[in-house]
């Protein structure tokens, strides 16, 4: 006799369904096959004794397991559950019955998930989110796993899902013993409760007025920013604060974020969804596999963590130069592919990227209150960290000053996050519509146009091609003049125009301005101190 339950195969953001074949025959040997890992290999250890404290007596014959599509790579411990059901239906000690969940069998209309402890408890598991949008897809009825995963799992409508605490309560849900109420859950109405909760904001942060007002031109068009400063100037408060400018996550948004943090196992047991952007902040000692993501097991690293939110990355020109420039790329094409040779994945990583560091080595560099005791080889070598190429996916510069304490002490609150928050999301819908309106007005000769997209590509300032620049972000004339100039008197490289335009196009759009004026060039240009001709020839 064959049985046959149904998991899912987690590999990257691809998910698989697999099919636990098992068959029970004459003899006494334990056969586990399909290409599972160490984990899985285990789970025949686990799965026996928590039979038998559950109740169960191990099947005394000749056990053949197939976990199919056999040339799939299977990891972790989520297979104990759906190996164990399918051991006891084959055994004919478990025998489903129409009068429980379903009018059917229910083995074949759930998908069954978790890891089993020795006294028969589930424990829970990773990727519950996306392993749920896979039975839905499936047309499975629904999923049963761990307890602790069923808030995660709910989130998806249109499935019933189950979330169980033990093998004996799950051997009952098949029987149609005591079978619970599938756990539903208002996603809109969760949603819309959640968002905009911070526990901090920007009326906290006194002065630097003109900083704040570089954030909320970098929050307006997803552009990346780096902030110079000596310490104690407050770059790490207010990267901290950017999340509660930007604008609110978007239910589909935050589904993708969630998958990704479901995966790499970093949502807490009583949580649903991600309902605020990330804010990633690694220490400066991280390594290039942490960073970008892979290892032997494939994980997501915090270029992907910090997906649809913000990367910030404090101290820059302390990371390790190598582990700088692999950000160059997941910069450019927001998604980072990692191949090895026994896997290949890709994970989007559509982020802000905001950094900070000092002018030099001391951080006192044109201090005008400490003393800088660096040498100029020192600040050089020191500046030469960040690489021309890595600079030139930078959007904003911006220079700090730290602010006096007599200022401090007698300055009021200021602006709070939800009056910037405002100027940002109207800004953010007026280049929704803009992109929006163009890809409608593509057809199928044009190299932009996809039909198959659900979601327009480009959505925000910072992500214009140079098709874009040229429809949206023109200059006039005498903006234009004021360009040139400023690029020839400032020596500013030519990979800054680009940049520039795309600025004054947010700053613009901020004003409600449909044409991009001379004020807002002239204020785009401020935001390039580092991108003049000296500092080139020092990064390069």
């Amino acid at each position: 006799m064959i049985v046959k339950t149904y998991c899912a195969a987690v590999n990257g953001l691809e998910i698989t369904k697999v099919t636990v074949e098992t068959s029970l025959t004459n003899g006494q040997s334990l056969t586990l096959t399909g290409l599972g890992d160490e984990a899985v290999r285990e789970s025949l250890a686990r799965i026996r004794t928590s039979m038998i404290h559950t109740g169960y007596k191990f099947p005394n014959r000749a056990i053949t397991i197939n976990l199919s599509p056999a040339n799939k790579k299977k990891e972790g411990s989520s297979y104990d559950l759906p190996i164990s059901i399918a051991i006891l239906a084959a055994n004919e000690v478990l025998i489903p019955t129409s009068a429980g969940p379903t009018s059917s069998n229910p083995l074949n209309d759930y998908m069954f998930l978790g890891e089993l402890g020795l006294d028969g408890s589930l424990k829970p598991i990773v990727g519950a989110l996306p392993i749920a949008l896979l039975a839905k897809k499936e047309k499975f009825k629904g999923i049963v796993l761990p307890k602790e995963n069923e808030k995660e799992a709910a989130v998806v409508s249109g499935i019933d899902v189950y979330g169980m605490s033990t093998l004996d309560e799950v051997i009952n849900f098949i029987k149609g013993i005591n079978t619970p109420e599938p756990l539903k859950l208002d996603i809109n109405e969760l949603f819309a409760q959640q968002q905009g909760k911070f526990d901090i904001d920007f009326a906290d942060v006194k002065g630097q007025q003109q900083v704040k007002r570089a954030l909320e031109i970098a929050a307006a068009g997803g552009h990346n920013v780096i902030m110079i400063g000596p310490p104690g100037s407050g770059k790490s408060m207010m990267a901290k604060r950017l999340p509660t400018i930007l604008p609110p996550l978007s239910l589909n948004e935050s589904l993708e974020t969630t998958q990704i943090h479901s995966i790499a196992g970093k949502l807490n047991p009583d949580q649903s969804l991600i309902f605020q952007r990330p804010f990633r902040s690694p220490h400066h000692t991280i390594s290039q596999v942490a960073l970008v993501g892979g290892g032997t097991n494939p994980q997501p690293g915090e270029i992907s963590l910090a997906h649809n939110g913000v990367l910030f990355m404090d101290e820059l020109p302390e990371l390790p130069r190598s582990v700088l420039e692999v950000l160059r790329q997941p910069l450019e094409d927001r998604k980072i592919s990692i191949s090895r040779a026994k896997y290949n994945v890709e994970y989007p990583c559509s982020f802000m990227f905001v950094a900070s560091m000092n002018p030099c080595p001391c951080g006192y560099y044109g201090d005008p209150t400490h003393q800088c005791n660096c040498t100029p080889g020192q600040i050089s070598r020191y500046l030469s960290k960040i690489s021309g190429p890595l600079l030139d996916r930078i959007d904003i510069h911006c220079e700090i000053q730290a602010v006096p304490f007599s200022q401090l002490s007698q300055m009021q609150p200021g602006e709070p996050s939800v009056a910037i928050r405002e100027r940002v999301v109207k800004a953010r819908k007026i280049q929704e519509k803009r992109f929006s309106d163009y890809y409608k007005s593509l057809d199928s000769s044009d190299p932009d146009y996809d039909p198959n997209s659900l979601r327009q590509r480009i959505h925000c300032n910072a992500m214009m091609s140079e098709k874009m620049l040229r429809l949206f972000a023109q200059p006039d004339e005498a903006s234009l003049d004021m360009l040139r100039m400023a690029m020839e008197r400032l020596k500013l490289s030519a990979r800054a125009y680009g940049r520039i335009l795309k600025v004054a196009r947010t700053i613009a759009d901020l004003d409600g301005s449909e044409k991009i004026q001379s004020q807002h060039i002239a204020e785009a240009i401020g935001y390039r101190n580092l991108d003049r001709g000296d500092w080139a020839e020092r990064g390069n």
